[in-house]
């Protein structure tokens, strides 16, 4: 307790100082002890995964599992989240390859982790027992009904693409709050550069008690690396949940190699 005190403090200065950073060497204090899930993407989905949405549609391939969101811009149908069927509990890593395979300019990939229903017969923290009420995945649904966490990336705001101003935000919703009010953990990171269209990025997300970080890097292009570190601690701890990947409308991306591990 007292390791990971001292790491949570040191992390939390770091990270005020610089945020999302490139090649980082930061020798960290966990380590990848068994491995809880494993899906290459090109089996089957329904196997491992359960699907939000009435417009979206999944593809396996040699080359990965293809999560494509409706076309309709402005049509909450058109959005998609896959789901784990498993859940997972406290520390972890998720990894995966990411290719974007849409060309878009607006509108976000969220990564979905530690999730669960807020609790009650309407939405009991199961998720998959009210999965009828998302058949529709407007977002609204996701943060006025579940305790998780929310990475967007890749992403962009609706009406201001300027050719690089993706960004990178951690939510932790509270759904017995207003909306999407205080849900920011500190801080966002602008014009990234990363995830551009076609081009594979191997992704790791570490979620460390109240450490989080996300690692991005180009497959073909060392040089091109970044993590992002986020001291979620003033926030209550989320411990246990199924892993979501969400697509806004008319987005597209696919995903290879997807694990996620238990840490020591």
């Amino acid at each position: 307790m007292k390791n990971s005190l001292t790491y949570a403090i040191v992390s939390c200065v770091i990270f005020l100082v610089i945020g999302c950073q490139s090649g980082s060497t930061q020798e960290s204090p966990w380590t990848k002890a068994t491995l809880l899930f494993e899906d290459n993407g090109t089996e089957n989905w329904q196997q491992k995964w359960m699907l939000d949405g009435l417009q979206s549609q999944v593809i396996n391939s040699k080359e990965g599992m293809e999560l494509i969101a409706g076309l309709e811009h402005g049509n909450d149908s058109s959005h998609t989240v896959l789901w784990t069927k498993q859940a997972f509990e406290g520390n972890i890593s998720i990894e995966y390859d990411y290719t974007r395979t849409d060309t878009a300019t607006r509108c976000v990939n969220i990564l979905y982790f530690h999730a669960e229903g807020k609790g009650g017969t309407d939405h009991p923290k199961d998720i998959s027992l009210w999965n009828d009420k998302r058949k529709i995945p407007s977002m609204r649904t996701y943060f006025d009904n579940m305790n998780t966490y929310h990475i967007s990336y890749a992403a962009f705001a609706a009406n201001e693409y300027s050719g690089e101003n993706d960004y990178i935000r951690l939510r932790r919703y509270n759904p017995n709050k207003d909306g999407l009010k205080g849900t920011d953990v500190p801080d966002d990171y602008f014009n990234t550069g990363l995830f551009k269209p076609g081009v594979t990025y191997h992704v790791e997300i570490i979620k460390y008690n109240n450490i989080i970080e996300m690692h991005v890097q180009n497959k073909k292009d060392t040089s091109d690396y970044s993590v992002c570190k986020w001291d979620a601690s003033l926030f209550p701890l989320y411990d246990s949940g199924r892993i979501g990947l969400r697509h806004m409308y008319t987005r597209s991306a696919r995903y290879k190699n997807f694990k996620v591990w238990k840490l020591n």
